[in-house]
């Protein structure tokens, strides 16, 4: 899609009603939709954290940015994911978490990018997360600065092929909880994205198809 166009459909998305957990769950792993329904936040204590779902034009057409984390001991090595990470209390709110994290991963001023919606927040359990997602909007066409110890690839979705059916299938993966099962994901190009970015991306994708 066009840049321009797209920018003329943004007032637009920022009414329509989020669909939440009922997007959330298509791109669940079936063994993990029962404890979220369950979830009692109060016995978790979740740590904060917030991601950019940043749209941009490239060549005139509009884009969306996703990075490869570095591998590490950790639940989330090599995962695909949004920009973003923890809330820090110099942060004052979520938005700024998003904000500061772009920057410090992928070279991106705050000053560059408007916060046009907050997105449905999203528990992690693996890592006792719980995420708040926003979507932001950068006008003008960006050179990315990852930062090499966090950031091991940048992959820019083209908003039309994020829109399409051919890449969401069903794929068999090894969790930290789990070998060997089916999980719901979406396929961009060499990478399989699944989990909580899968679901953050799944709500987006439906507010988005609501409006184009």
């Amino acid at each position: 899609m066009n840049f321009q166009d797209f920018l003329e459909y943004v007032p637009k998305l920022m009414e329509v009603a989020l669909p939440a957990s009922e997007a959330h769950f298509k791109m669940a792993p079936l063994e993990r939709i029962e404890s979220l329904k369950n979830l009692n936040l109060e016995t978790k204590n979740p740590k904060n954290a917030a991601v950019m779902m940043l749209f941009y034009p490239k060549n005139g057409r509009t884009h969306l940015v996703l990075i490869v984390r570095n591998s590490y001991q950790g639940v989330h090595s090599a995962q695909i994911a949004f920009p973003g990470g923890k809330y820090e209390p110099r942060d004052q709110i979520f938005e700024n978490t998003a904000l500061r994290e772009t920057h410090e991963e992928i070279g991106i001023h705050p000053d560059r990018i408007e916060i046009k919606k907050a997105f449905t927040r999203l528990y992690i359990q693996p890592s006792n997360f719980m995420v708040y997602p926003f979507l932001g909007i950068c006008k003008e066409e960006i050179v990315f600065i990852p930062d090499a110890s966090e950031v091991a690839d940048i992959i820019e979705l083209p908003l039309s092929v994020f829109l399409g059916d051919g890449i969401v299938a069903s794929v068999s993966i090894s969790t930290s909880y789990a070998d060997n099962i089916m999980v719901p994901a979406f396929k961009i190009k060499e990478y399989i994205v699944w989990g909580a970015t899968a679901m953050m991306l799944n709500e987006l994708k439906e507010v988005l198809k609501k409006v184009f």
